[in-house]
């Protein structure tokens, strides 16, 4: 495994001291802060995106292809970034670990996580002239019940890997708008629609924004976001995210 991105502060330190050193996913092996207490059984589950996919939002597809194709939900929508994708494949351990992070406040796994983003993005947006990252944000009353906001701490690991600026304060989520996991595609649309605003500091004329959240699954809340960062004269946006949902 790679060295994974330091992206912990000094008050994560001591979670070594207080948590067993057992994977806390399936609690039958052996498991250590350097790998966000994910064992290696579990994190050998875990399957990266790899072509053939959408070459638009990065849908995976089951079987050999000779030519780049879109799959039928790209065909049918128009999305407002370049493309959309995801690190590793929504499974079940991705999920679990994904479960634990944002409804339990567990950041003893972001170093998993985190490489796990990390390892598949930066090889492919490096020296591709993107200017900064964007995290989609939340509500500030989901904000307030979680205590962080999980893809603005997945951007900060990425920008630190890539040497870029993660501009938190350029987008405001002003709907708090119920969770996007039970809703089809036209209602996740229409969930989201009009939900993100610009800030009086977002500043994105001509740059190169990378959108970051921690999963995608039809592209609607990734394209609100990036509709705004068009709307402010963004020159390209594009989104990467932890976890690509195969439906």
């Amino acid at each position: 495994m790679r060295a994974l991105p330091r992206c912990t502060d000094w008050r994560e330190a001591g979670w070594g001291w207080l948590y067993p050193n057992w994977c806390h996913l399936c609690d039958a092996e052996r498991a250590g802060a350097e790998h966000g207490y994910v064992g290696e059984h579990c994190r050998a589950g875990v399957n990266y995106v790899e072509p053939p996919y959408c070459q638009k939002c990065g849908l995976p597809f089951q079987g050999a292809l000779s030519t780049p194709f879109e799959c039928s939900n790209c065909r049918e929508e128009s999305f407002d970034f370049e493309f959309a994708r995801g690190s590793v494949i929504a499974g079940e351990t991705v999920r679990q670990a994904l479960h634990q992070y944002k409804y339990h406040r567990a950041l003893w796994i972001e170093p998993c996580l985190s490489h796990w983003l990390v390892s598949a993005a930066s090889p492919v947006l490096a020296n591709q002239g993107w200017t900064g990252i964007v995290p989609v944000p939340l509500h500030p009353v989901r904000h307030r019940e979680r205590e962080f906001n999980q893809a603005t701490r997945l951007a900060r690991c990425l920008g630190t890997a890539l040497g870029l600026p993660v501009w938190e304060d350029w987008i405001i989520r002003r709907e708090p708008t119920p969770s996007q996991t039970r809703l089809n595609r036209r209602e996740r649309a229409v969930n989201v629609r009009g939900a993100f605003a610009a800030t009086r500091n977002a500043s994105a004329t001509n740059q190169s924004v990378i959108i970051v959240d921690d999963i995608l699954t039809t592209g609607a809340t990734t394209h609100a976001v990036a509709q705004v960062l068009m709307k402010l004269g963004a020159g390209r946006v594009c989104v990467w995210t932890l976890a690509r949902a195969v439906l």
